[in-house]
């Protein structure tokens, strides 16, 4: 079984409709406090339960649709709905960025770096460290660049980083309750 997609203009029509929506944003904490589609409900991907979800929505003819920064660890959390049985899982096209463009309503609070920038930079600092250790302490520290090298090929392969897991766990990518939020409310196309 293959994940659907909607546009965030269909999704955004289907709730001016009238339609009740469940809307599960797979962001870190942090990224979606930064900008979220204000009836998202936040269940990181690193923390989701696909069979508790299942079970949750078991008898339920309704979609659940969900949604992420751009779109790929989306197509991941619908992937391990449809595995856990749930048959009527559709991915947001393009993510909250996808949302945000379109000028449809927004929640947005601290501005934060993206999960997918982060694991540059710690990837990027680990190879030149391992360059630099490699060259200055002891050749076979130029291994710490192949690992890296070889688990951003895995990463690409699979669709799956354990690097950034790792990262979206980090304190500073955890959400401070006391963050204020505003909403930003543009025309509906």
């Amino acid at each position: 079984m293959s994940v659907t997609t909607i546009t965030p203009k269909h999704l955004n029509d289907t709730v001016c409709g009238g339609c009740s929506v469940d809307l599960i944003d797979v962001r870190t904490p942090a990224e979606y406090g930064e900008v979220h589609v204000p009836f998202a409900k936040n269940i990181p991907l690193d923390r989701f339960d696909a069979n508790q979800i299942a079970k949750e929505r078991a008898g339920k003819e309704t979609p659940v649709y969900v949604i992420c920064r751009s779109g790929s660890r989306a197509k991941q959390a619908c992937d391990k709905l449809i595995a856990a049985g749930c048959t009527n899982v559709v991915n947001v096209e393009g993510g909250t960025l996808a949302w945000d463009q379109a000028g449809f309503q927004v929640v947005r609070g601290k501005k934060v770096l993206s999960l997918e920038r982060q694991m540059r930079i710690v990837a990027g600092g680990l190879v030149f460290a391992g360059v630099m250790l490699g060259t200055f302490v002891h050749p076979y520290l130029y291994g710490l660049s192949g690992f890296v090298g070889l688990g951003l090929v895995f990463a690409g392969v699979t669709d799956i980083c354990p690097m950034a897991m790792m990262i979206a766990r980090m304190p500073w990518n955890q959400v401070n309750n006391n963050v204020a939020c505003s909403t930003k409310t543009a025309a509906t196309n």
